[in-house]
């Protein structure tokens, strides 16, 4: 009775230092992304906001339109690129966070899945100061069409966050075993995201592409175009179906599976090949 007393007391004693350590480095990657810079943590709202203006700018003239699938064109822009920003942030950070954490697993019986899950995190506060940024520009422009704030919003913290999380915590663990025995992956990966950013509707829309049936099935196949048309639909009001939810979910826990049953049975020769 006293010795499973006492496994119970260092079991709890040894996630509790992981949820400490867990938020520390969280903490110090949010303070880590813009350090020695003067506006500092203000780039996590003025990145969005840039970007939008150009993209903006040239789709707006290119295209020629000033709103796309019911929406006004800047916050279609902003609402589909801080969504694949939180992929992106995610992933491309958690990708070496094994080997640059060599020291600390060596020397520390530290959990491992803290670092990929801590990437992961750290990507999640900077949407949220992304979110300032969107919010911003829905004030601007809200006598526009399909801008405004409806209750809807508050799905973006269920379901939609848990779900989305998952998804880039399952890749997150996948490229991080990667990395350990083929560096090369950082730079395929790159590529990939490019490939990935303009697979995904962020300044067009699936209208356009209608009349080529191939292109548009190869775009439902991509879980982004999921993730990215849910947010927008909360935004402008409308409650996704239930088919869309498990779309969602059945991406988000199908990948978080695949992911940490990699990364799990993967870590016990972290340390042999780093």
């Amino acid at each position: 009775m006293q010795k499973k007393y006492v496994e119970v007391t260092d079991n709890n004693k040894k996630f509790l230092r992981s949820m400490h350590t867990l938020l520390s480095m969280v903490n110090r990657n949010v303070r880590n992304q813009y350090r020695n810079s003067i506006l500092g943590i203000v780039w996590t709202v003025l990145n969005p906001l840039l970007n939008m203006i150009v993209i903006a700018l040239v789709f707006s003239m290119i295209l020629n339109r000033n709103q796309m699938d019911g929406m006004y064109y800047p916050v279609y822009i902003l609402s589909g690129n801080i969504v694949f920003g939180l992929l992106r942030n995610s992933t491309s950070n958690s990708l070496p966070c094994i080997v640059n954490n060599y020291d600390l697993l060596s020397k520390t019986r530290i959990v491992h899945e803290i670092f990929p899950l801590s990437n992961v995190l750290s990507a999640v506060v900077n949407f949220f100061f992304s979110l300032i940024a969107l919010f911003l520009v829905m004030l601007i422009f809200l006598n526009k069409p399909g801008v405004g704030f409806h209750f809807t919003l508050f799905m973006t913290l269920v379901p939609f966050l848990p779900a989305f999380v998952l998804f880039c915590l399952g890749i997150s663990f996948i490229l991080s075993t990667i990395y350990i025995r083929f560096r090369d992956i950082k730079h395929i990966y790159s590529i990939v995201l490019t490939l990935w950013t303009y697979l995904t509707p962020l300044f067009y829309s699936l209208e356009m592409i209608q009349g080529h049936k191939t292109a548009t099935y190869i775009l439902k196949l991509n879980p982004m175009y999921h993730y990215v048309t849910y947010f927008r639909q909360i935004l402008i009001g409308n409650v996704p179906s239930l088919l869309t939810h498990g779309i969602l979910y059945a991406w988000g826990v199908g990948m978080f599976l695949v992911g940490f049953l990699i990364f799990h049975f993967s870590k016990k020769k972290f340390l042999l090949y780093i």
